[in-house]
C-alpha cells in the first residue's frame, strides 16, 4: 500500500501540526527519488526510531550546474511510492519547484569554506544549492531527525554545520554506505552506466580500500596515499579522475600527516556519468 502524498506546504504542515499534537516524534528522510536500497536503509534507520516518518522527493534545480544532468536525473515516481509504502513511510512529500522555490526567491544558504573542496570545487554552487534546500525541508517538516547517506560525507558535513550553526534542532543521523556485492555504492546515478563502465566503476571502491589497507599498515603520508588513489584510477579504462583527496573530516583540508579520523574520497567520470565514494580512515596515536 502506497503511503499518502502531499505537494503542497499548507498540506504537509496540517498533517504534522496532527502528528505533533499527538506527541509523535518525526523521522525525515530526504531524497531526490530514483530510490534505492540506499535510500530504504535510511528509512530502516528512521522507522523504529520515530513514531511518523517523512520521506521528501524533490530533484533540487538549485544544486546543479548549467551543463550538469537535471533534465536526465531518473524520475520514477510510481516505483518511488511503492518502495516507500514496503518500508513503512508514513507521509511522502513531493513538492514542485514552484512550491521550494516561489517566484522572487533571493535568498541562499552558503557553509563557508567545507562547501568549496572536494565536489565544490569542480560543482560550483552545489552545496549552496544543498544547504538551502535542506533547511527549507528542515524547516517545513521540523523532524526530531533526519537521515543522510555516508556515502555523500561532504554533504553530510556541509549539513552538521549549518544544523550547529543556525540553532536547528533536529539530530542528523548518518546512515552507512550501502553497496552492491562487487563494492560499488550504490546511485541512482549507475543506471547512466554501461555494461564496460559498470565493470570499471568498481575501482572507486577498490582504490579506496587499497587506501585504506596502506594505513593499517602504517601509512602516514598524506600525499602518497592521495598518489596511490589517483594512479589506481588513472590505469582503469575509462575512468577520468575529477578528484582524489585524503583530507581531515572535519575541516575537509588536505592533510600531509594523517592523524585522527582521516576521510579518503574520489570522484570519477565514466563518460558524462561522474560517481563518488569515500571511506572514513582512524588513525590510531
Amino acid at each position: 500500500m502506497t503511503p499518502p502524498t502531499v505537494s503542497d506546504i499548507p498540506a504537509l504542515r496540517r498533517t504534522l501540526d496532527d502528528v505533533r499534537r499527538a506527541g509523535r516524534s518525526v523521522g525525515l528522510v530526504p531524497t531526490m527519488g530514483a530510490l534505492h536500497r540506499g535510500h530504504t536503509s535510511l528509512m530502516d534507520l528512521a522507522r523504529p526510531a520515530n513514531d511518523f516518518v517523512v520521506v521528501s522527493i524533490f530533484v533540487n534545480p538549485t544544486q546543479f550546474g548549467p551543463k550538469e544532468d537535471f533534465g536526465r536525473y531518473p524520475r520514477t515516481p510510481a516505483q518511488d511510492l511503492e518502495l516507500c509504502g514496503r518500508a513503512g513511510v508514513d507521509l511522502v512529500f513531493a513538492p514542485t519547484a514552484e512550491t521550494m522555490y516561489p517566484p522572487g526567491s533571493h535568498t541562499f544558504v552558503e557553509v563557508a569554506e567545507l562547501q568549496d573542496g572536494l565536489c565544490g570545487a569542480s560543482r560550483p554552487g552545489h552545496f549552496r544549492g544543498v544547504a538551502t534546500v535542506v533547511l527549507k525541508l528542515l524547516n517545513l517538516v521540523r523532524p526530531d531527525r533526519a537521515y543522510f547517506g555516508q556515502k555523500d560525507a561532504q554533504q553530510v558535513r556541509v549539513i552538521r554545520q549549518m544544523v550547529r550553526d543556525l540553532n536547528v534542532p533536529a539530530e542528523i543521523v548518518v546512515g552507512p554506505t550501502v553497496r552492491e556485492a562487487d563494492g560499488l555504492a550504490l546511485s541512482s546515478r549507475n543506471q547512466y552506466l554501461d555494461a564496460g563502465q559498470r565493470r570499471e566503476a568498481t575501482v572507486l571502491f577498490r582504490a579506496l580500500r587499497e587506501a585504506q589497507a596502506m594505513v593499517e599498515a602504517g601509512e602516514r603520508d598524506g600525499p602518497a596515499v592521495r598518489r596511490h588513489l589517483v594512479e589506481r584510477i588513472a590505469a582503469t579504462p575509462g575512468a577520468a579522475l575529477d578528484y582524489a583527496e585524503v583530507v581531515d573530516s572535519e575541516t575537509l583540508r588536505p592533510l600531509d600527516r594523517l592523524r585522527g579520523t582521516v576521510l579518503a574520497a574520489v570522484a570519477v567520470k565514466f563518460g558524462a556519468t561522474r560517481l563518488i565514494d569515500n571511506i572514513e580512515l582512524h588513525i590510531k596515536p
